[in-house]
This record gives structure tokens, C-alpha cells and sequence, in this order.
């Protein structure tokens, strides 16, 4: 096994060179193929999500491969290597499926126990099953770690340990006081209806606001996301287009926004309007260059779609503390994309309240790791020792197989020879030769085999393979037809 993943989180990069260096779905897809076709990876996934960018690669070199990977994720994301190395991890073997492991679990988490890296995983495992780049090592990788997830989390407490991004976050809005007494007759308005966003909005439905409203840049989706809602009993929920959020904004006491854009949604100077407040960009940030205009909501797919062109024009500005004498909070910001939705000079205008991830990674950041987070972490080194040796008595099973298939065709060989010399025996006669001589060859085979393979599970066992290729003069085709066999298997992996 030479697994190896490179790559940068929110514990390693400040959230500016996070959202400068976030992946659309298309700069994935290629990611992964250019990954596979470089020398040194066998096997590819990414993980990307808006605290994370993770490249998984099954490589033969070291050294190689971490150049490589390193120089496709600078590649890839638009920033340049020189400036993403410093932020950049390293992980190998079984650092790297700790790792993993720790990330399912939520350990690695902004907020510790989150639950939603679960359902990234998975759909980082589908993606490079879907194109063809994760392949034994992965798959089974993979597969394990959400299976670890789902342990820790039906196992022990460590949901307790810590809270949703969104719950976390309207926490912050509330700003100390109860969330359902904060939320109660609120209205909010949620951009986006993706997973994030219809988590959102489950959860501020929970919390007792008093209506909903989803704007997408789909509508077919905000509508999806409305009946939803409507099924679980939230009377008060509706969808709009993206281009009448500025109206919305002007009704709306929360907002919360996770979209797939690559530039701003929501401008400093569209929340002011929407608030009839003054504002004035060159007094809050005279460093940071122009916001995007209020009309460009209606641009929102274009975003999308232009990509990082587009993503040169939006400001990227630290949230300042909120001055003391702002007076009351009329409307409460939630910002939970990567690149961020909201303008952070929003913080600045009066009467709002603006929370986004890089808040939410400051005001986590000293939160007390409970009982509960010690018992996951015994739990990912318990499962990390018992993956390395499955996969290490993984890499025997072909070798074993070809010994036994050669076996087999000796037994073939052999009763095939004693037909030609003895042709007077009877078909009863014949069964019993050929039972008796296969129960021999299997009884021979038996103790070794299974020790084997016990003694290949154990730390530096990898060169048993070797030896019984050696021993048995087995050909290393035939080995590697089974390896081939077995990964081609369609039922291999399923949960």
C-alpha cells in the first residue's frame, strides 16, 4: 500500500486562501483524470468541500508523488505553488488512513462530531467510481472510512462533542441567547437548495421561524426544497427567483447562504439598500477593491458558469468586530459558502449581524474536546491497525489463489495421465482417485496457506507474497490476472 494525500483545510489555511483555491465540480473531474495520468498515481480521489481540498492518490514514489499532487492542486485551483505550499499537508500510508479516518469522524471537523463529512466522502468515493479513478486501494479505503463514520457516531457521543456548521452558526447569530427563543417570528430567507442550504432550512423550521423562503438559481430546486419542507410541516414556505432577493432582503430578519457561485451573492452595499442604511465602500474598506454592483444577483448563473474569471472580481475581505455602537441587530447574516456568498463589509453596516466560516473557525477553535472525542480517537487507531492488516493480507490473497489454481491443474494433470494408463477404471473408481488426491493437495496446502496469510497482516509482512511467488516459481501473470479478477468483481465494496 503507498497511499498518499496532499492537501490544505481549514486548520492548515486562512479561509482567504481556502475560498481562492475551492474546486467546482468540473475542475474536479479534471483533476482526477490529469491526476491518473501522471506518472506516479495508480489511483485517484478528491475531497473537497468548503472547509477541505484533499487529493487521494495510490502512488509508487514518495517523493514524486508528492510533487506531483502538490503541482496538480496549484494547477487546478489557481493559486500558484510557491503560495499554496506553505499551507499544504502530507500524509502517507498509515498516517494518511488515520487521516481519513479522523476526517469521517468529525474529529477534523471546524466544528468536532459534524456529521455532514459523511455524505462528502461519500460522494467523493461515487465520483471517482463514476470516472474510473479510484480503484482497489481507494475503494476499499473509502468504503472503511464511512463505515468508521457511521460507528463513531452510533457509538459513542461525539455528536455531542460538538454541533452542525448551521446550528453552530445560528448559535453565533443568537449570540448567546436560545436559538428557539432568538428564531422565534423571524422570517428567513435561505440562498441555495443544496444539501447545506435544505439543512439550513430544516433547521431554522425547528427552531420556530415563522416563514421560509428559498431563492435558487434553479427554481425546479427551491421548489423541491419548499415541498419539503411543506411535507414536514412548515406551513410558511415559499420559493423566488434569485433576482428577487433584494426584495426579500428587505422583509428578511435572518439569511442564510450556501451557494455553488464563485462570486459574491450578496454585497455590502445590497444589504445597506435592503436596510435603507448609508453606505459607503471606500470609508469601511478603502484596501479592498470594488464590490460587485446590487444588480448582479441576476448574474448569479453566469458566475457559476465563468468560473475563477469571475471569481477575480469579488472582494475578499475579512469580517471586522462589530462596532459597539451599531445599535440593534435588523438583520442577521449566515454565510456558510467556500468562496464566501456574503460580502464581509456587510459586518460593517448598521443594524447587521454577519457570521461566516471564518467566525465560525475562530470562535470553534478553543471549544473543550469531551470524553467522547477520546473514545472516537481510540476507536480510528483501533480501526487504522486492522485496515493495514486487511490490506496487507489483501495483497497475499492473489499469490494464495494462483498457488491453489497451479495446484489444481497439477491434480488435473495428474488424473488426466492416470486415465491414459489406467482406461479400465470405473467412473466410482475414478471419483475416489481424484477426491483422494485433491483432499492430499489441499490438506498440504492448508496450514500454510492460512498462516501465511496471518503472518503477511502483521507490520512488514508485505515480502510473503514474494517468497511464495519465489518458492513455487509462480508466474507473476497469473498473479496478476486474479489481482484483476478480483478488482473488476461489480459486487466488490458494496455497502
Amino acid at each position: 500500500m503507498s497511499l498518499l494525500v496532499v492537501g490544505l483545510s481549514h486548520r492548515s489555511a486562512p479561509v482567504s486562501v481556502l475560498e481562492r483555491a475551492s474546486l467546482a465540480a468540473e475542475a474536479q473531474v479534471k483533476l482526477l483524470q490529469d491526476t491518473l495520468a501522471a506518472e506516479p498515481a495508480a489511483e485517484a480521489a478528491v475531497l473537497a468541500t468548503c472547509n477541505r481540498i484533499e487529493l487521494y492518490a495510490d502512488v509508487d514514489k514518495f517523493h514524486a508523488g508528492v510533487a506531483e499532487l502538490s503541482t496538480l492542486l496549484a494547477q487546478h485551483s489557481g493559486v500558484g505553488l510557491d503560495e499554496l505550499t506553505p499551507y499544504l499537508y502530507v500524509h502517507y500510508e498509515d498516517r494518511a488512513v488515520h487521516h481519513l479516518f479522523s476526517v469521517a469522524c468529525g474529529l477534523d471537523s471546524m466544528v468536532v462530531g459534524e456529521g455532514q463529512i459523511l455524505g462528502q466522502i461519500k460522494d467523493a468515493l461515487a465520483r471517482g467510481q463514476e470516472l474510473h479513478t479510484a480503484g482497489r486501494l481507494l475503494n476499499d479505503l473509502f468504503q472503511q472510512a464511512l463505515r468508521v463514520g457511521k460507528r463513531a457516531h452510533s457509538e459513542t457521543g461525539i455528536d455531542r462533542a460538538g454541533q452542525s456548521l448551521v446550528t453552530f452558526g445560528l448559535e453565533q447569530l443568537a449570540d448567546g441567547a436560545e436559538v428557539t427563543a432568538w428564531a422565534a417570528g423571524k422570517r428567513a430567507l435561505v440562498i441555495g437548495a443544496g444539501s447545506m442550504s435544505s439543512l439550513a432550512a430544516a433547521t431554522l423550521a425547528r427552531a420556530g421561524v415563522e416563514e421560509i423562503v428559498v431563492a435558487n438559481r434553479t427554481r425546479a430546486r427551491a421548489d423541491r426544497l419548499v415541498e419539503i419542507l411543506g411535507q414536514a410541516g412548515v406551513p410558511a414556505a415559499r420559493a423566488v427567483e434569485m433576482a428577487e432577493v433584494g426584495n426579500e432582503l428587505t422583509r428578511a430578519d435572518v439569511v442564510v447562504s450556501c451557494t455553488g457561485a464563485t462570486g459574491l451573492v450578496l454585497t455590502a452595499a445590497a444589504v445597506a439598500e435592503a436596510l435603507g442604511a448609508a453606505y459607503d465602500s471606500a470609508a469601511q474598506a478603502p484596501e479592498a477593491p470594488a464590490a460587485p454592483a446590487a444588480d448582479e444577483l441576476d448574474q448569479h448563473a453566469a458566475w457559476v458558469e465563468n468560473g475563477s474569471a469571475a471569481a477575480q472580481d469579488r472582494a475578499v475581505r475579512p469580517v471586522a468586530p462589530r462596532p459597539a455602537d451599531a445599535g440593534p441587530v435588523r438583520l442577521h447574516l449566515l454565510d456558510l459558502a467556500m468562496p464566501r456568498d456574503i460580502d464581509g463589509a456587510a459586518h460593517r453596516v448598521a443594524g447587521v449581524r454577519l457570521v461566516d466560516i471564518e467566525s465560525l473557525a475562530e470562535a470553534s477553535a478553543d471549544a473543550p474536546m469531551a470524553a467522547d472525542v477520546d473514545q472516537v480517537r481510540t476507536m480510528v487507531a483501533e480501526e487504522v491497525a486492522a485496515f493495514g492488516a486487511a490490506q496487507r493480507a489483501a495483497h497475499i490473497t492473489p499469490t494464495v489463489v494462483a498457488l491453489r489454481t497451479m495446484a489444481a491443474d497439477v491434480v488435473a494433470g495428474e488424473i488426466a495421465r492416470l486415465d491414459g494408463r489406467l482406461p479400465d477404471l470405473d467412473e466410482k473408481q475414478r471419483a475416489e482417485i481424484t477426491q483422494t488426491v485433491r483432499r492430499v493437495v489441499d490438506k498440504l496446502l492448508h496450514a500454510p496457506t492460512v498462516r501465511v496469510k496471518q503472518l503477511a497482516s502483521e507490520p512488514g509482512g508485505a515480502g510473503y507474497a514474494d517468497a511464495l511467488r519465489e518458492l513455487f516459481d509462480l508466474d507473476p501473470q497469473t498473479v496478476a490476472a486474479v489481482s484483476r479478477a478480483d478488482l473488476n468483481d461489480p459486487n466488490r465494496g458494496r455497502s
